[in-house]
């Protein structure tokens, strides 16, 4: 037999060679992408035949440019991301680092877009089904030398992508719920805290959200494409009403001007009255400091919380300029935005720590400020610009994959990331000032939706216009969130069906359902997982923070809750999940760039720039990024030790059951690791 290189129309992986699959509806191996197995698929020595058996189901190519492209913007989703992780930007690297938010958005592009251009170069050379799991097998197969490890890089990057595929669908469940609890706050007040989601809630909340996202994936691609073109329009759309709207508000209130700031979610123009924050027992609360010890003032007497008081209908208490409480709000003192530079960065005489608030102008909104706060930033915003390389998983399903599925990633990330949210984080970092700084975004749990109310007060004269506003923009958040977790457990199903169909991993989860022609029983595990991983997220989303004591009794928090004092003790689950996925990223995108040169540097298409200098420079920005996580926590102040090294321990096990199933799977099937020669 003829051996044909794997950018060949006709190459098959080494391992089908000599054996025979069942035959494929068009598609299969003859137009370059590899064709799928039913329920009733087997393997068998290659024989002759008596009859020719019916074709099994295989998947059906009818994506184009805009249909991937769409896919993938779904997954990048820039409308729902600047939501859910201001928050965690804000916090993560506090008190100073979130001054280098937009730079480490930009850094974190320049990160991607070097994969990028490895993945489509990629795609343009293997089209097939399976993205970098596929790429690694055949790059190594078209080597003189480096065949022989064709298999083994072909295995392990698939179980690493699958740290990645599989546990950032679980993220975004447990993000949505967490978005969907702060919606129950603003419907039924009465019922849920303001503070606090309902634990009950978000966990019935996971159940249900996924299984009816896996529901639609499992109908077809052509479904999940239609309603993530919907959603990408009416997010989209949102995202430049809000970013408008942010930056003609600091532009109508200059400084000393009479503006809005927040005063236990409601928008008001004047002080609020502060007294003692109590706990449950009556007591005060004292202000904790880094080592989560009561503070005390000059005098050495303890200082206590203080929080904005409400009257009997739940409207902010009015004061005069003295902060002295006031019957009528029109004798309270109007509030004055400010942007003073004396203010954006304020430090604690005692500790020396200094805490960043806002930015004072818009050149420092795009300035890098310090070197360490921009990994600290580019590092969590790796995880809004993931999902660009999806679309190299739907080689099958793309009509001439060779020309559109590189075209598409890049396209996607260009669109989503470096126009979209360049415009956003720079609208929603200029909008800060003293009525909204960065802390307070830290410790909400929808700083966006924080300043939708203020925009929206301001823009359509009450709060509860505001609010509302507010709400129609959550809702294509919440829309967002849909399209990007249906595409993410769209991907890691056909990364998994990928390797089911090599039998890597369990035969079954290389099977395509017979009408549906989606690989089912990958999406349904995919969501079983996703479940127990969406609810970890949100199990202590509020660790590493003080938040106020509880406020509310019932059904919804009996249990799941915990002491304000021990919430700033435990490891935020958002973050260490989230590091999870991240960490199976780097390892991903950092395998793709490696294999991005092997299948070149013997290519008689070879570019010493794009096969060689950007895949190295991807390499190398990924690897350092991961290492910052590890090294960070030791020197940048306002970085905490426990979640990184807790997602890592989380990928060490990963990868020593990895290598405990590839040894033994590869025993049992009698398959040999190394290859000893190369495929005739």
């Amino acid at each position: 037999m003829l051996f044909l290189g794997p950018g060949h129309p006709r190459a098959k992986p080494w391992h089908t060679i000599g054996y025979k699959r069942d035959p494929v509806a068009p598609g299969g191996p003859a137009d370059g992408r590899v064709g799928g197995r039913s329920d009733s698929a087997t393997f068998s020595p290659t024989m002759p035949e008596a009859s020719t058996p019916a074709p099994a189901p295989a998947m059906k190519a009818t994506l184009g440019l805009t249909g991937l492209t769409i896919n993938a913007m779904a997954l990048i989703a820039p409308g729902a991301f600047l939501w859910l992780t201001f928050q965690e930007q804000a916090l993560y690297g506090a008190p100073a680092a979130g001054a280098s938010m937009w730079f480490g958005v930009i850094g974190a592009l320049l990160l991607c877009l070097a994969t990028a251009v490895s993945y489509a170069e990629l795609s343009k050379l293997y089209p097939g089904a399976g993205s970098s799991y596929f790429y690694a097998e055949q790059a190594f197969l078209s080597k003189t030398k480096a065949y022989k490890f064709a298999r083994l890089a072909k295995f392990v990057t698939g179980w690493a992508s699958h740290l990645y595929y599989w546990v950032y669908p679980g993220c975004m469940v447990g993000v949505t719920a967490i978005l969907a609890g702060y919606l129950m706050n603003q419907f039924f007040p009465d019922t849920f805290s303001a503070t606090y989601n309902s634990p009950l809630f978000m966990i019935l909340f996971c159940v249900v959200f996924t299984l009816g996202v896996a529901y639609v994936a499992f109908r077809g691609v052509t479904g999940t494409t239609a309603v993530n073109l919907a959603i990408n329009a009416v997010q989209i759309t949102a995202l430049i009403v809000f970013s408008g709207f942010a930056i003609a508000y600091r532009a109508k209130h200059p400084e000393g001007a009479v503006a809005y700031h927040l005063s236990n979610g409601v928008a008001v123009d004047y002080q609020v009255f502060q007294d003692t924050v109590k706990d449950d027992k009556g007591a005060p609360v004292p202000v904790l400091d880094a080592s989560n010890k009561p503070t005390v003032d000059d005098k050495g007497k303890p200082v206590y919380q203080l929080a904005d008081q409400q009257d009997a209908d739940g409207n902010p208490v009015p004061a005069d300029a003295a902060g002295a409480r006031v019957a009528d709000v029109s004798k309270a003192a109007p509030f004055k935005v400010s942007y003073a530079a004396s203010g954006a960065y304020v430090t604690d005489p005692a500790t020396g720590t200094t805490t960043f608030n806002y930015h004072p102008t818009a050149k420092s909104v795009v300035g890098p400020h310090k070197f360490s706060f921009i990994f600290i930033q580019a590092c969590v915003a790796i995880l809004i610009l993931v999902g660009f390389e999806s679309v190299t998983a739907m080689g099958e399903e793309s009509i001439n994959p060779r020309r559109d599925v590189g075209r598409a990633v890049l396209l996607s990330l260009v669109i989503q990331g470096a126009v979209c949210y360049v415009i956003e984080y720079f609208a929603a970092n200029y909008f800060l000032n003293n009525g909204y700084t960065l802390p307070q975004a830290g410790a909400s749990g929808a700083p966006i939706g924080d300043m939708m109310v203020i925009v929206g007060t301001w823009l359509f004269g009450s709060y509860q216009a505001g609010r509302a506003f507010m709400l129609v923009q959550a809702l294509t958040v919440f829309l967002a969130l849909i399209g990007t977790t249906l595409a993410s457990l769209s991907t890691g199903a056909r990364v998994t069906y990928a390797m089911g169909r090599d039998e890597e991993v369990p035969a079954h989860f290389g099977m395509l359902h017979g009408k549906t022609l989606s690989p089912h029983r990958s999406i349904w595990t995919l969501a079983v997982i996703s479940i127990v991983l969406g609810i970890a997220t949100v199990s202590v989303y509020l660790g590493g923070s003080t938040p106020s004591p509880l406020d509310k009794h019932n059904l919804w928090y009996r249990f799941g809750i915990f002491a304000p004092d021990l919430y700033a003790r435990l490891p935020n689950s958002l973050v260490v999940v989230t590091l999870v996925s991240n960490f199976g990223t780097f390892l991903l995108y950092m395998m793709t760039c490696i294999i991005a040169i092997v299948a070149f540097r013997e290519h008689h298409v070879f570019n010493g720039f794009k096969h060689m200098v950007i895949p190295v420079f991807g390499l190398l920005a990924n690897l350092a990024c991961m290492l910052f996580y590890l090294i960070g926590p030791w020197s940048v102040p306002g970085m905490s030790v426990k979640e990184p090294y807790i997602a890592l321990g989380f990928a060490a096990l990963w990868a020593i059951y990895g290598a405990i199933y590839f040894r033994s799977s590869s025993r049992k099937r009698n398959k040999a690791i190394l290859l000893t020669a190369k495929p005739a």
